[in-house]
């Protein structure tokens, strides 16, 4: 099996950075796609960053703001966030689409809830 787990959510405030970070481990044999997503209160969950081969994909909401790095190597993946705003709170999600042996699937991690409040 793989897990993912997140760390680095908490409480900023406006205008604040915080970073995340999310490290796959078990039995990968590649990963595909990795990156974040998140799910605000009352809304379904959206894509934030995701980072594939080589090519990286942020929603409107965060550009400019956000990015996203990750080193294949370690199977690790961060997300940067500056200039945070109320809206930003929301439980961050890892993702990742891993290639397992005979299969690929994709992983979610438990969520760290980052809170954006003055």
């Amino acid at each position: 099996q793989v897990q993912l787990v997140e760390s680095g959510g908490g409480l900023v405030q406006p205008g604040g950075s915080l970073r995340l970070s999310c490290a796959a481990s078990g039995r990968i044999l590649s990963i595909n796609t990795m990156g974040w997503y998140r799910q605000a209160p009352g809304k379904e969950r959206e894509l934030v960053a995701v980072s594939s081969g080589g090519n990286t994909n942020f929603a409107d909401s965060v550009k400019g703001r956000f990015t996203i790095s990750r080193d294949n190597a370690k199977n690790t993946v961060s997300l940067q966030m500056n200039s945070l705003k109320f809206e930003d709170t929301a439980v961050y999600y890892c993702y990742a689409n891993v290639r397992v042996w005979g299969r690929t699937s994709d992983y979610w991690g438990k969520g760290t809830l980052v809170t954006v409040s003055s």
